[in-house]
């Protein structure tokens, strides 16, 4: 007899197990419980949760391609357009797909020259320089892909400007230069990171963009689990879908094992991914070594600019066919932004200008923690301006400030997914571009956007579909409210060192920036030129701007939102 009812004990452990679980899930509805029984109830969930618990990070697939072909299906035009794009951030590749550490670029044992075609310099025309790559074993370099970055500085006059680099593929660079101001100018050029390491990105990129990893807080009653998200997870168990029902925006989180999906409170990042390289890849990452390291002259680094000639001259052959026309978006010059051509830009130093410029307007600023610190820097700066309590978490959002006395409203709100703030409310999860279809908009309104740093670990396509969800509604807005004034700011250069580089490396900024501009170029919108404001300044490159750089974007900001009434 007994034989006979052990071969029933699985059947009844799996009953047994099923109310149990049946229990626990209605458990708050129960409310005769003890204390007692309810902490022993507490500790048998955390067992089963050791047991049921999603796979971590770590066990993600590690070709995750497929994140680039989520979201709706593009129509024709927006599949040329998508492209096209691709094509104009395509990157250079070295000839062999893995070269040794030592044939790869040294910026040591690299150089550049400045050229003297004409033996003199002048205001209004162009400085090139032309820099060699070598390896470590002092050869020089046959091919190109290096991320080279240069700027022109004058410290005296506390003046500076972008340069651009053109890649000849050969181991050869042209940096070139517009010269805006008489007087010393220094050349200074540095490597970013070999294209051997560019290489290694690209494959991160495509191949990994699980490296940073999410994570929800799922609770019902006295339950509560926390799952791994993302925008692309392997369906190893089942998921919950929270794209986003007007703009197609895909977002995954694994399901709870004991709870629904509609019982999620918030999003946080989980974490960042560690042993992403090989130990020769790693060599490839060297602070000092090979990421932002300055490459030297060879021969004289600096020149005394001229003023510029009552009569122009013919303008001058470069080696770059098309660089003779090159003109950066502006310069410092006494510390302050300079814009060529457009408005021109003033200086806001006290706060009753800020005043009179913002009275009446209701400012909306969304984006990233770069877009936050506009909103921190007029709420600081601005004395009137008081802001509410929301009891919103410490530099997530949403904040809200107002001057009811000159009836200023200045508002500023996250992105939506991906977003790497600690942790944002599931309900305070919203998209730009969904926000910005809720806005009237008008003489009054002004829009700040700014998307871009944590858009970095994932394939550019993914950043393609943000922005275009994000210009159809900026278009709508203008068309039905001409009058609104829109702001993109653009990335700007940041700290990097072997761990950021993988995850934030400036080569991923700028590969999204060359992808923003493109994408609003030539629409009703004021660009504030963030990349060149941060690589032509002196001060050290950070995520987070230091004040006197984001004082400038705001002055060019404010010169937009009330331009100067030209003279009578």
């Amino acid at each position: 007899m007994l034989g006979n009812l052990s071969k029933y004990t699985p059947l009844f452990l799996v009953l047994a197990v099923s109310g149990l679980i049946l229990l626990l899930r209605n458990i708050h509805t129960l409310e005769k419980f003890n204390c007692q029984t309810v902490s022993a109830l507490y500790q048998l969930q955390s067992k089963l949760d050791s047991a049921f618990r999603s796979p971590g990070p770590s066990q993600l697939d590690r070709n995750q391609s497929h994140c680039a072909s989520l979201g709706p299906e593009l129509t024709a035009d927006e599949a040329a357009e998508e492209h096209h794009l691709l094509e104009s951030v395509a990157w250079p590749e070295p000839r062999l797909s893995a070269v040794p550490f030592r044939q790869s670029s040294d910026p040591s044992r690299s150089f550049f020259v400045i050229l003297s075609p004409g033996g003199e310099w002048r205001v209004g025309g162009q400085l090139e320089a032309l820099v060699h790559m070598h390896d470590f074993h002092g050869q020089p370099k046959r091919h190109g892909g290096d991320f080279l970055l240069a700027r022109l500085l004058s410290p005296e006059l506390r003046a500076g400007v972008a340069g651009r680099v053109v890649d000849h593929q050969n181991g050869f660079y042209s940096v070139l230069f517009w010269l805006p101001w008489a007087g010393p100018a220094q050349v200074e050029v540095s490597l970013v990171h070999p294209s051997e390491a560019v290489q290694v990105l690209r494959r991160l990129r495509e191949e990994r963009p699980d490296r940073v990893f999410f994570k929800s807080f799922f609770r019902s009653g006295y339950f509560s689990e926390t799952t791994v998200c993302n925008l692309c997870l392997p369906p190893r168990q089942p998921l919950c879908n929270y794209t986003d029902r007007h703009t197609g925006e895909p977002w995954f989180c694994y399901k709870p094992k004991l709870l629904g999906c509609d019982t999620r409170i918030n999003h946080a990042k989980g974490g960042y991914q560690k042993g992403l390289l090989t130990s020769q890849e790693a060599l490839l990452f060297q602070s000092d070594i090979n990421i932002k390291v300055p490459i030297q002259a060879s021969g004289p680094d600096h020149v005394i600019v001229l003023s510029e000639r009552k009569e122009k001259p013919e303008t001058e052959r470069s080696v770059n066919g098309d660089a003779a026309t090159y003109r950066p978006s502006g310069f410092y010059y006494q510390d302050a932004w300079q814009t060529l051509g457009g408005v021109p830009i003033q200086q806001f130093n006290d706060t009753g200008a800020i005043t009179d410029c913002l009275r009446g307007k209701v400012v909306n600023i969304y984006g990233d923690s770069t877009a936050r610190q506009w909103f921190e820097y007029l709420n600081a700066f601005v004395p009137d301006l008081k802001e509410f309590n929301l009891r919103s978490p410490k530099n997530v959002g949403p904040f809200l400030a107002v001057d009811s006395e000159h009836n200023i409203l200045l508002r500023y709100r996250c992105h939506g997914p991906p977003i790497r703030f600690s942790t944002v409310a599931a309900s305070e999860l919203r998209y730009v571009a969904n926000e910005l279809e809720g806005l009237p908009g008008g003489r009054d309104t002004v829009v700040v956007v700014t998307v871009w740093s944590h858009f970095s670990t994932f394939p550019v396509e993914v950043y393609i579909r943000r922005l275009r969800n994000i210009r159809r509604a900026v278009l709508r807005l203008l068309d039905r409210a001409p009058d609104t004034l829109v702001f993109i700011r653009t990335a700007n250069l940041q700290a990097v060192d072997p761990e950021v580089s993988l995850y934030n490396s400036d080569w991923f900024s700028l590969q999204l920036d060359t992808v923003l501009r493109a994408m609003f170029r030539g629409l009703p919108v004021v660009m504030v030129d963030a990349w060149e404001m941060t690589l032509a300044h002196s001060l050290p490159h950070a995520l987070h701007p230091p004040p006197t750089i984001v004082k400038n974007m705001i002055d060019v900001f404010l010169s937009h939102v009330c331009p100067k009434r030209k003279s009578q």
